[in-house]
């Protein structure tokens, strides 16, 4: 409990205390955000600072690291020392990191161009594939199971085809969030929600071995990843504050890959695969329109929606900014309520409590 308390603690003081110093930085160098001519009203948004990801990983990752500090133990009472990392929590923080570099480099191009385009479809694709097959082979190196779950493990083995499954989650979590991250203070607030959901359901995994067996809440670290899922969700509350309607900084690519494909992986090592589905509902609404969006103007040259993401397509609607991010706030949190319900259901009628 303490180790998740001081990482949600130090990353959200850190994000919140760093971000004012990291807008005045990338003021001064003109990184700023280019809004899409097609996006109404939002023209007075051209020029905001962009890449606050920065800020979220840093703040997040500071969080983490210095949980592992251990200052006082109940039987060794005041003693500094280093707790040991679990293979999972850095299996989680690799994958953070990983997608997070990519979306850097999108950042980057956009900057560097002066025009709402970075990296190509394929080098996304590209760099995707490589995060999720370096993910695949530590799992394996872990001997994380190859079988879905949804609140647990369904027992059905994907053998061989495992490495294809984390690419289709990481590249949909990371791509989904991405999406979403179009109106102030959404992707941040929305993605505070599912790891603060994350954080009860790692723990409670911990708490329960005989219920989750011993390995995945002690050898995998089941633990360990909810004090991950407690640093992001320090981190994003932190920068939620300046990235609130009107942002003064923007989480750019490098925020919304990391932050995506970090609810995958943490899904992915604890047999939650589908559970994210659920917990991520918001995302899953989002890119959904996305698709229709899409599908329905290729096929018959009709557009469902005014503008795809939906989000846009309420602006044109005339709905207020605010308006539209706090009613997809509560979207968000009943699939985290319902996402917290399944869970804690699924072990009610696994004979959890007996």
């Amino acid at each position: 409990m303490i180790p998740m308390l001081v990482a949600a603690a130090v990353a959200f003081l850190l994000a919140i205390l760093a971000t004012p110093s990291a807008i005045r930085f990338l003021r001064r160098r003109n990184v700023g955000q280019f809004i899409q001519q097609e996006v109404e009203g939002h023209s007075h948004k051209h020029g905001t600072p962009t890449m606050g990801g920065v800020v979220i990983l840093c703040a997040a990752l500071a969080g983490y690291l210095l949980a592992h500090i251990r200052v006082w133990s109940p039987t060794e009472g005041f003693e500094v020392g280093i707790r040991t990392f679990s293979g999972g929590g850095l299996l989680v923080v690799g994958a953070v990191l990983g997608l997070g570099l990519i979306g850097f480099l999108d950042d980057y191009l956009k900057v560097t161009r002066e025009r709402n385009l970075g990296l190509n479809k394929r080098a996304k694709i590209a760099g995707q594939i490589i995060i999720a097959g370096l993910f695949a082979w530590g799992a394996n190196s872990l001997g994380v199971s190859t079988e879905i779950g949804f609140a647990r493990s369904l027992g059905i083995d994907l053998g061989v085809f495992y490495p294809l499954w984390v690419f289709l989650m990481l590249a949909a979590a990371a791509n989904a969030v991405n999406i979403t991250d179009g109106l102030d203070g959404l992707a941040a607030g929305s993605s505070a929600l599912v790891y603060g959901a994350f954080m009860i359901m790692m723990f409670w995994i911990f708490r329960n071995v005989e219920f989750y067996g011993e390995f995945t809440s002690q050898q995998l670290g089941a633990g360990e990843l909810a004090v991950v899922a407690a640093a992001f969700l320090g981190a994003t509350l932190g920068f939620l504050w300046w990235n609130a309607a009107p942002a003064r900084l923007f989480m750019g690519d490098v925020g919304s890959q990391a932050l995506g494909g970090g609810m995958a992986a943490l899904a992915l090592l604890s047999k939650t695969d589908l559970l994210l589905v659920v917990l991520g509902g918001l995302y899953v609404l989002e890119t959904s329109a996305v698709i229709m969006q899409i599908v329905s103007f290729r096929f018959f040259g009709k557009r469902i929606f005014r503008m795809a993401p939906i989000h846009h397509h309420f602006e044109l609607l005339g709905w207020h900014e605010t308006t539209i991010v706090i009613r997809f706030f509560i979207l968000a949190g009943i699939g985290v309520a319902l996402g917290l319900g399944l869970f804690y259901g699924d072990f009610i009628a696994g004979g959890g409590l007996q």
